[in-house]
């Protein structure tokens, strides 16, 4: 185990951690998001297991670093950095999706069509051809979907215009 431990922690430990700086950088610069979010996010899990391990073999040396000024330096601006983040960024609202589409499901569908780049009328249609039965446009996404049993949040998202689908709505 020890044999193990020292063989591929460390180098463990530099693989995983390039993969997390070359997917944070990218995530940073908003480049890429899709691909590269899930990848940061669980490979750096995964980083934590070499960690432990390297920690945990080197334990002893690792005490002898908070002898020095320099590592109680860097861990209190670590953390009175992490604080500061918690401070200014921290929100309880969670996802804003899920603060986001039950506005939406509830809206009518004249008031929701203008948000998705559509007619009321072309709203509508999108929707008998998922299935559901629109009677009139002042009837709610929930309404619809649940006459037609349905989740409404599964009906917004297909009727979420896709990338590309209005060219002249990029920004």
């Amino acid at each position: 185990m020890k044999l193990m431990i020292k063989k591929y922690a460390t180098p463990l430990i530099t693989g995983l951690f390039l993969v997390s700086a070359i997917s944070g950088t990218a995530l940073f610069f908003h480049w890429m998001p899709g691909m590269f979010h899930s990848m940061h996010v669980w490979l750096s899990m995964v980083l934590l297991l070499p960690f432990v391990l390297h920690m945990w073999r080197n334990w002893s040396q690792f005490m002898l670093y908070f002898r020095t000024p320099s590592m109680l330096v860097a861990c209190g601006l670590s953390l009175v950095a992490a604080i500061a983040f918690v401070i200014t960024t921290g929100h309880a609202g969670g996802n804003p999706a899920r603060q986001l589409f039950p506005l939406l499901t509830h809206a009518p569908l004249s008031t929701l069509a203008p948000v998705l780049h559509t007619a009321p009328d072309a709203l509508a249609e999108r929707l008998s051809h998922e299935g559901c039965t629109v009677h009139a446009t002042d009837e709610t996404l929930e309404q619809i979907a649940t006459d037609c049993g349905q989740k409404s949040n599964d009906l917004l998202l297909r009727l979420l215009p896709r990338h590309g689908d209005h060219e002249e709505h990029r920004h």
